[in-house]
Parts: structure tokens; sequence; C-alpha cells
């Protein structure tokens, strides 16, 4: 492969897993945050760990929102979002009170538990998924009790079921991973989630 498939630097992502995880499937990639790469690429993953109104900031900065949205909305690149870059897919977020890129009809909410002290939040550790619409080719391979890492303290609310891949149940069920045609969120992290989350990121590598 060739430098088409490229990992979103927006200065708060696991780009080094997320690396790591694309070399050892033999995948060749590169790691930017140029809005000319952007443009030209045909696979686009946007990891994520922090806040998200400053990761909305920081795309703001580097000037990444208008060659996001072509790849996105026009060129309909596959575009794969992780944890916090699946939640910047949504129109919006309550952390930070903050717009989206707006990709998905979904807003983001934090953890709201009546059991605090059995539900912790962040929501960290291994769970399964349950899938919620007819088989979809990202979920090839997927057994029902392959569990995937989760560390978030906020979670998506779609505002279209049919957008809707998976939910994952903790204190209630919330959504785990989304697909609408070439856009992707999982709320877990595949790069850390062992054989099944290699499998999904190979799945996602053939959209």
């Amino acid at each position: 492969m060739n430098h088409s498939i490229f990992i979103l630097d927006y200065g708060m992502g696991n780009l080094f897993s997320v690396g790591k995880i694309l070399s050892k499937i033999g995948c060749d990639y590169r790691v930017t945050s140029d809005p000319e790469e952007i443009a030209n690429a045909n696979r686009i993953i946007m990891p994520g760990v922090g806040h998200f109104g400053t990761a909305m900031q920081n795309m703001r900065d580097l000037n990444l929102l208008a060659a996001l949205n072509e790849a996105a909305l026009v060129r309909k690149v596959p575009i794969l979002g992780i944890c916090l870059g699946m939640q910047l897919m949504a129109s919006k977020s309550e952390e930070g009170d903050a717009a989206g890129l707006g990709w998905l009809d979904a807003s983001v909410v934090r953890f709201k538990m009546d059991d605090s002290t059995r539900f912790k939040v962040p929501h960290m550790g291994w769970n399964t998924l349950d899938a919620q619409r007819p088989f979809d080719p990202i979920l090839n391979g997927i057994e029902i009790a392959d569990e995937f890492y989760f560390v978030h303290s906020y979670h998506l609310v779609a505002h279209q079921p049919e957008d809707v891949l998976t939910t994952t149940d903790y204190s209630y069920p919330f959504v785990s991973s989304v697909r609408r045609n070439n856009l992707v969120g999982m709320q877990f992290h595949p790069e850390k989630s062992h054989a099944a989350g290699e499998r999904l990121i190979r799945n996602f590598l053939t959209l």
C-alpha cells in the first residue's frame, strides 16, 4: 500500500498505538496534520483521547475542517473515528458545550449513573458489543463474546437509529459503534483490543 492511509494528528490521539497495529497487519500509513494530504487520502483514521472542545479548536487552528468535510461528505472517503474521534463526528457535545463536525445527527453526553458506587465514571475496561442492525462488513469475524477496551466519560446519543451499529451496556445501553455509509465510529479502542480489535481494523481497510 502507498501513503494513502492517514492517521490524523490534531494533537489529541493514540497515534503510536494506532500506527503500531497498522504496521502489524502490514499496512503502510502516514501520520499527518496537513490539509493537503487529507485532501488526497483514500482512508483516514481519527484517533483521540481528551477534551471535545479542545479537539475541535485544534482542528480549526490546523485548518483541517474544510479538507475533512470534503473527504467525508463529498469524496466519501472511508473514515474511522476512535473514541473521541468518533464523538467529533457528532453535531455537538456537553464537553465544552462545543459544536462538532456534524457528520452524524448525534450529540455527546456525559454518563449519568443512578448507582455511582457500582458504575464508576469513566467507564474503563473490557466490555462486549451488542449488534443493533443486520450484518455489516465492519463486524465480519466478530463473535458475541469478544471483548473490547473502553475508557471514556462521555458517549454518543444517535438521533438516527439506523446509524447505530452496536451498543454496550454500562448501567444502561449506550452507543459503542456507528456506521453511516463511509463513516465508521468506535467508542472503544480497537487498537488496544487484541485480536478482535485487529479484525475490526482489517475490516475497515477493506471498505
